[in-house]
């Protein structure tokens, strides 16, 4: 199967970058890319180094309840799992970094594995809080559309399923054995060693939610998520200004919600679905000619990318790993014992 799933991601991967390509004037493009206003994107290049710390010193705090981690090793790890993400299909670096970060630590996969799963929901409702305060019109004037309200309503909706999750993961984190207990009963109607070692892998990822239900924690956890995507949000509106485009600071907000829609397409690096979510976004609410949006879309997606591939890369290096080896891990932490 793997075979065809390489197959059908190269596939939609292709047929993304066809759809966002398909009314641009090449020659255009290239102008605009090379108009466009240098100190801006190198700073915004720059962000990459403390987008990439904010995200380490996140993991450190989510993985409190598991047992101590030392920020170099989550740093590495991370970069890894980008880098890998960045290259290799369905966001494996997604099951590759916390199953290194659990190796080098002495740490349960699955428990760290759990943390990746409340990493994203703090990002969910972050993306969502920045969206929200664009919306309420706090960060300045936005668009009157009616497009606007089902962004309003859907965010909303969003956000309230994000937040019951969180409740029902603090639940799950308070008795992680009786977890265990219940999820073994199934040997009613399983094999017994299989209902077991499910048991065993239920009550471990419990104990990997135990973030959820320590306060202090998890709002130190939030703050640094909320810093996290501010700084991403201003690296999208450096590009947007490096480009002419008429986005303001808070634009940015409803802008990468838009990205982190797209990026959710399991092609390498969010190729593709990145590219048309910019598009689509920028000529549609900040009114950038299609061009310039596209030229600004391929622009944002290199800074964003390259270099934490490069620097994951050289941390591969390092650590002896290949691309054979980083699937061949991958593979591993998706099938990791408790």
């Amino acid at each position: 199967m793997k075979p065809i799933r390489t197959l059908a991601v190269s596939l939609l991967a292709v047929a993304l970058v066809g759809w966002f390509l398909r009314h641009a004037n090449l020659s255009e493009v290239w102008q605009e890319m090379r108009a466009a206003d240098r100190p801006l994107l190198i700073w915004g290049t720059l962000l990459f180094v403390p987008m990439m710390a904010m995200r380490a010193i996140r993991w450190k705090y989510l993985m409190a309840p598991i047992g101590p981690v030392r920020i170099r090793n989550a740093w590495r790890t991370t970069m890894i799992g980008f880098a890998a993400s960045n290259v290799l299909p369905a966001r494996l670096g997604e099951v590759l970094r916390p199953y290194l970060l659990a190796k080098a630590e002495g740490l349960s996969a699955t428990s760290t594995f759990a943390t990746i799963v409340v990493e994203r929901l703090l990002d969910g409702l972050a993306v969502l809080a920045l969206l929200a305060l664009y919306l309420a019109g706090v960060t300045g004037p936005r668009p009157q559309t009616a497009v606007m309200a089902t962004v309003a309503v859907s965010s909303g909706v969003t956000a309230v399923a994000i937040l019951l999750l969180l409740v029902g993961m603090a639940a799950l984190s308070a008795r992680p054995e009786r977890v265990g207990q219940f999820v073994h009963s199934t040997e009613r109607v399983l094999p017994p060693r299989f209902a077991k070692s499910l048991a065993r892998l239920a009550e471990t990822f419990s104990h990997g939610l135990g973030v959820a239900r320590a306060p202090r924690l998890l709002l130190v956890s939030m703050a640094w998520t909320l810093a996290l995507w501010v700084t991403i949000a201003l690296q999208t509106w450096m590009v947007s200004q490096a480009f002419g485009i008429a986005m303001t600071v808070g634009g940015s907000f409803l802008q990468q919600a838009l990205l982190v829609i797209g990026i959710a397409m399991p092609t390498p690096g969010g190729v593709g679905g990145f590219h048309e979510a910019y598009r689509i976004g920028a000529t549609t609410f900040f009114g950038a000619s299609n061009d310039a949006a596209i030229g600004a879309a391929l622009t944002l997606h290199a800074i964003s990318f390259i270099p934490t591939t490069l620097l994951g890369g050289i941390f591969m290096l390092q650590d002896g790993l290949n691309m054979g080896r980083l699937r061949r891990l991958a593979d591993e932490g998706a099938t990791v014992e408790p």
